[in-house]
């Protein structure tokens, strides 16, 4: 059914294609895009966490805070997860809290504490009361705030208070320690510094939840730079649960000075005794034994405090006074109160940021790194894995195998490739490292897709052979300036440069830098093809991080090419987007530049994408955004005069969703796809109006998309990757398709591959398989009311039926007496008798079914056994097929589509057609064979039942006949069957 928005522009159809007029304006009811599905294909690695829980009274029951992906949670002890607040919430989870006295309820707050250069705003706190059953949002909380601590009253759930960092790129008020009575429904802030200055540390002592400590940390970021440390620097004390505090940063022993970010931690066992992991020029770990008022410096070991803004947090034993944790790199123990940490606990994964301790068992553990979460039960010296589906993807290459394979970085990983679908699923071995680092492009040779050139953090740029493993070193400028500010580096690339092939020379590869760089040889020699690109303002330049810590690893490398589109129309037509606000176009490959970036633009925007128009080329889409600006609002731009002007095109996009992607359909013009930090949306009308497309995705940022072979791909920054298989419904759908009362998509043609079926076993089985798509061919199609009486039926070219489905769930195929529907295989290995027909959905709006391409099968009978063999009918020979389809009985619609042969293959479609011939004959006569088998037990089964009803006269005479006949008709089945099976 159509919105009351339905449509303000014209439609007409001719000859299958569609042609917009010159007014713009539509959108569609959600229904008409409900059919469709994302597929999760993994890769099922874990990413970046920094907040975990658990609770005493469950102990195989812990959650996980995902950065981008939402909440996580596991009942078996960590060896599976399940998401849980994707029908709520999702995004970075900065701190989660279980109540000890009622583990049903958690709480989580959004923006992640660790505010690294890719770091974004959750969406605000929650909390569930049913185990994750349901969540409801606090009203009272900017959703844009990074929450860092929750500490939840260990005998009355109601009282609860949140330490709030604030926001991370721009001065708030809601920052501090908030306080809640009852349940959060009203809050009051208890401690507050200024707009600047929030909350690290929030520690609660459990056997008097009157004593609460806190850590205050002046902390923010621009795109260009990190600032960790400021006035507004302490320590502080409440001895009334929050109501009053006392400040403890000038007391005896702790560090003067300026105060970076500070860690804090309690010993259950002793409460007296405290402990800080100081940011400062005199930092470290300092201890008191007298409930803050004096403090000893026992540790000053730089592997605890490098990159403090990263780390910087402390754990004590809750049974053991001397035994303490600290997270960096490494996951840390000392043993001596704090004096050394001489002990290094293996994790799976390297950045530790959160740490758990059940205080019951001290044992008992569960860990956040850059790899997830993890359990341990004895230490540290063993951990669960953390195989779920959470990575951080950047980007999304697509190549030209078969089947196309999908590649990208993950942040705090490797790069990745693995085919977009694969018989049994795609495994997490499927999954190759193709070069380059975790924030890299990855460019796959358009001519020989196994090469792949990859980039990361550094200007890294390496090409692999990707059958041959070798891989060799490409930089454009080979220098690392790791550590160096970005006006001191000479030929500078962003932490996600951009790697481009030309759409119009395969030999052709553009590099994004502070310039733009060519290759013409794989990398052996480059070309600048342009002057600077970028604003370069002499206050964004400089060193990063400080006052107290230095910070420049790449992210925060600055005044470069962010992307680079060629225009696919037209050679040497190039746009750029820089990372500080600058759109540039070149009409003759270089030789000349022209800045047309928009003003309303604002200054220092980051460009994140540019879409070269497939269809006219003075067309350009643009998404930028500026959220390290504490702006929150999306950014899309469209011009059709190369630049000359620009339209803002967000109708239809929340007001703080903001973008990051955008890209166009190339076989529908107009048809737009954007990424945003919430999902992804689709555009009917060049941008003019937008609606979104995240059907059963989850709300998680969509960081890059591709179209490929008409298929969607998104790289979700928490998530991994996921796929929409069919874009038909979106090509094809108009005003004219909706408005019948029932309407057939064209299917897009479909190869002959049986992948294995749809579903795979997705984050919450362990190591998790990627889902393939349903083998056949989809057919998709509308229905204004739900329930009718729909058929469909699959013919080939001269028009003879092959199998024909409906509602009802019945078929009617012609002779050959099978089903047309996939065997099933039992635990041995032994095909069973088909199952029944599948159904023909019928729901209002958008349906799908897949026809499994194979003709019906042979006949079987009940109990039949077949070790090794297949009753399934053969799969139809290359070719062109049609769909028709019925409702009500009313006059069919047909559409055409075509079969195709796997092109791995190399038979000709003489030996395809040969094969065919030959199996339906083999299939016929196992039918002939199944059904005379059929036959002599019915005629056994009417002699028994004869014998039964004879009269006591008659009954010797034809009970010896009837057994002499059940004896020669079960020695003829003998000869055909298999009978002592």
């Amino acid at each position: 059914m159509l919105s009351t928005a339905v449509f303000r522009r014209a439609v007409v159809t001719l000859a299958g294609c569609w042609l917009p007029s010159l007014t713009l304006a539509q959108t569609f009811d959600s229904s008409a895009f409900s059919g469709m599905r994302w597929r999760e294909i993994g890769p099922y690695r874990g990413g970046r966490s920094v907040a975990v829980a658990g609770s005493t009274k469950r102990p195989t029951e812990y959650w996980m805070g995902t950065t981008g992906g939402g909440v996580f949670k596991t009942t078996d002890g960590g060896m599976t997860w399940q998401a849980t607040t994707d029908r709520y919430f999702g995004g970075t989870i900065g701190a989660l809290a279980v109540s000890e006295s009622n583990p049903d309820i958690v709480w989580a707050g959004g923006g992640e504490s660790d505010i690294r250069g890719n770091a974004a705003p959750g969406d605000g706190i929650w909390v569930t009361r049913d185990a994750g059953r349901t969540w409801s949002r606090i009203e009272f909380f900017d959703v844009k705030n990074h929450v860092n601590r929750i500490r939840i009253h260990p005998t009355n759930p109601d009282i609860v208070w949140i330490g709030v960092l604030g926001h991370a790129f721009g001065p708030n008020e809601q920052r501090g320690v908030f306080k809640t009575f009852d349940g959060g429904k009203t809050w009051r802030k208890v401690l507050y510094r200024d707009d600047q200055t929030g909350i690290s540390d929030l520690v609660l002592d459990s056997s008097n939840p009157n004593t609460l400590y806190a850590a205050f940390w002046h902390a923010y970021r621009t795109p260009w730079s990190l600032n960790s440390g400021g006035p507004g620097g302490g320590i502080f004390k409440s001895t009334d649960g929050g109501e009053t505090w006392s400040e403890l940063t000038a007391n005896t022993g702790l560090p003067k000075g300026v105060l970076g970010k500070i860690g804090l931690a309690l010993s259950p066992a002793k409460p007296s005794r405290l402990w800080a992991l100081v940011e400062a020029e005199d930092g470290g770990v300092y201890r008191s034994d007298d409930a803050g008022s004096t403090w000893s410096k026992l540790n000053e070991e730089r592997k605890l405090r490098q990159r403090a803004w990263y780390y910087t947090r402390v754990y004590a034993d809750p049974k053991d006074t001397n035994i303490v944790y600290a997270v960096n790199t490494g996951l840390y123990r000392s043993r001596d109160g704090g004096k050394t940490f001489g002990q290094q606990i293996q994790v799976p994964h390297g950045d530790n940021h959160d740490v758990w301790i059940a205080p019951d068992d001290p044992n008992r553990m569960i860990n956040a790194n850059d790899g997830g979460a993890n359990v341990s039960l004895n230490g540290g010296r063993s951990w669960t894995p953390q195989t779920f589906a959470t990575a951080q993807m950047y980007h999304v290459e697509t190549t030209n195998h078969f089947p196309y394979k999908i590649c990208g970085a993950q942040q705090d990983n490797s790069t990745l490739c693995a085919p977009s679908r694969r018989a049994g699923g795609i495994r997490i071995q499927d999954w190759a490292d193709a070069g380059g680092g975790e924030s890299g492009y990855i460019a796959a040779n358009p001519l020989n897709p196994d090469i792949v050139f990859a980039g990361s953090y550094g200007g890294l740029l390496t090409r692999k052979d990707m059958r041959s493993e070798i891989t060799r070193d490409v930089n454009p400028w080979p220098d690392n300036p790791m550590g160096i500010s970005s006006e001191d580096i000479k030929y500078k690339f962003q932490w996600t440069f951009p790697i481009v092939f030309s759409p119009h020379d395969p030999h052709v590869m553009y590099v994004g830098g502070s310039n733009l760089f060519v290759t013409r040889d794989e990398g052996q020699s480059y070309q600048i093809l342009s002057p600077r690109l970028a604003r370069n303002a002499p206050a964004t330049l400089g060193a990063s991080g400080g006052p107290i810590t230095k910070d420049q690893t790449g992210v925060e490398t600055y005044g470069v090419v962010f992307t680079i589109a060629e225009s696919p129309l037209v050679k040497g037509l190039i746009w750029t987007g820089s990372d500080d606000g600058l759109i540039h176009v070149t009409r003759d490959g270089g030789k000349t530049w022209k800045n047309v970036t928009p003003t309303e633009i604002g200054n220092f925007a980051r460009i994140s994408l540019i879409e070269a128009g497939r269809f006219k080329a003075g067309t350009a889409y643009v998404a930028a955004n500026r959220y390290q600006l504490d702006d929150f609002s999306p950014l899309l731009y469209k011009t059709t005069d190369y630049g000359a002007s620009w339209t803002r095109i967000v109708n239809g996009i929340g007001p703080s969703d903001f973008m990051r992607a955008i890209r166009e359909d190339p076989a529908r013009e107009g048809l737009l796809y954007a990424g945003s930090e919430h999902g992804v949306h689709v555009s009917f009308d060049a941008g003019a109006h937008w609606q979104s497309l995240r059907l059963n995705l989850p709300p998680v940022p969509v960081h890059d998309l591709a179209v490929k072979e008409g298929d969607l791909v998104v790289a979700t920054h928490g998530r991994s990757f996921y796929v929409i298989d069919d874009l038909s419904p979106l090509r094809q759908v108009t005003v004219g398709t909706l408005a019948k009362d029932a309407n057939l998509y064209a299917p897009r043609d479909a190869h002959r591959v049986d992948w294995g079926g749809g579903r795979g076993s997705g984050g919450g089985s362990g190591a998790g398989t990627g889902a393939n798509p349903p083998s056949g061919v989809q057919t998709y199609y509308t229905l204004k009311q739900a329930g009718q009486d729909v058929s469909l039926e699959f013919l080939d070219s001269t028009g003879k039926l092959i199998a024909s489905f409906s509602s009802k769930g019945d078929s009617t195929p012609p002779v050959g007496g099978g089903r047309g529907g996939e065997a099933t295989v039992d635990e041995e290995g032994a095909p069973r008798r088909p199952p029944a027909a599948p159904r023909v959905p019928n729901r209002a709006g958008l349906n799908s079914f897949t026809w499994n391409m194979r003709y019906p099968d042979a006949v079987t009978f009940d109990g039949m056994v077949l070790w090794a063999g297949d009753t399934r009918g053969p799969i139809a020979p290359q070719g062109t097929y049609r769909v028709r389809m019925r409702v009500n009985r009313v006059a069919p619609q047909t559409q055409t589509f075509r079969l195709r042969n796997d092109p791995r293959a190399n038979a000709t479609a003489a030996d395809q057609l040969a094969q065919f011939t030959f199996q339906i004959k083999l299939r016929d006569r196992i039918t002939a064979a199944n059904e005379a088998v059929v036959s002599m037990r019915y005629v056994k089964g009417e002699v028994d039942d004869r014998v039964k009803r004879a009269p006591a006269d008659a009954a010797p005479e034809i009970s010896s006949s009837g057994t002499s006949l059940k004896t020669s008709l079960t020695g003829v089945e003998g000869e055909v069957y298999q009978i002592r099976n």
